[in-house]
């Protein structure tokens, strides 16, 4: 295995530079699937490395020209199954899946409509620099089957970050905090800066650790807890029993031992499932 390790990374390492291989190709970032490249190996394989060990199967998302790539493979993946919608990157990837060989799966396939959860086999996680304007749609999706996923190592732009890891209290907690911690542990491991992309965005990113739990931490229906949260913080700045006023307002609150006061911001998770529960009862 150390063997055929070496062998691959000689093989990696013999491609030509991301960067002179983009400019060859003329494979420039389009704004319309989000697209920004990372270039720098030592930032990507960072990034790969946080992830732990790479066995089982490895799923990327929106791979690009393979930035990321190429370090999930130096790193010791066993399976990468990359996930791109831009037909262009099949191309640029030919000589990193020539060197890949069968531990290296492109699919050309748009991530929004790809059951990602039932690809490869167990251990099953996700490493991705994914595009901004979908990043937390494509999280809400796979937070949804949770449970085949041993990890998630994804990047988002650093207000999005904060608002995945969020506590109550904190400034940035929101639904996001509240549907993503009900179903798993995430932690903000580093962040990356603007000047690491190609072309450069105007914001900061960060790498997100997200571990799902082996069960919700507290009982409740999932459709319940959307339905309430999403009221909730759609009018954050008010009192839940105003906010909530149209689905049993404070009624609901006294049932689920709810201060009607609160704002959505101080109710921790325990309590946010309480009054899914009472609200899916009514």
């Amino acid at each position: 295995m150390i063997a055929d390790q070496q062998n691959l990374k000689d093989r990696i390492e013999a491609l030509p530079p991301l960067r002179q291989l983009v400019e060859s190709m003329d494979m420039r970032a389009r704004k319309s699937l989000g697209q920004n490249f990372l270039f720098d190996l030592s930032l990507t394989r960072q990034i790969a490395r946080s992830s732990g060990t790479l066995c089982g199967t490895t799923i990327e998302v929106g791979p690009g020209p393979g930035g990321l790539t190429r370090a999930l493979l130096l790193e010791g993946a066993t399976h990468v199954i990359a996930i791109e919608k831009d037909r262009r990157a099949a191309d640029v990837l030919a000589g990193l899946t020539d060197a890949a060989g069968d531990r290296l799966r492109l699919i050309l396939a748009d991530a929004m409509h790809s059951p990602i959860w039932e690809m490869g086999t167990s251990p099953r996680r996700i490493i991705a620099n994914l595009p901004y304007n979908i990043a937390t749609t494509l999280l809400t999706r796979w937070l949804t089957h949770a449970h085949a996923f041993e990890s998630m190592t994804l990047m988002f732009q650093r207000e999005v970050a904060e608002r995945i890891t969020a506590w109550p209290g904190d400034k940035a907690y929101s639904r996001l905090s509240v549907l993503t911690r009900w179903l798993a542990d995430s932690e903000i491991l580093f962040d990356v800066p603007a000047s690491a992309f190609v072309p450069a965005p105007k914001i900061t990113s960060s790498i997100v650790q997200i571990v799902p739990l082996p069960a919700p931490r507290f009982p409740c229906s999932k459709t319940a807890l959307e339905a309430v949260t999403r009221i909730a913080f759609g009018q954050r700045r008010k009192m839940l029993r105003s906010s909530l006023k149209n689905i049993g307002g404070e009624r609901l609150l006294t049932a689920a031992n709810i201060d009607p006061k609160k704002r959505p911001q101080e109710i921790d998770i325990e309590a946010f499932c309480r009054l899914a529960s009472r609200y899916e009862e009514q």
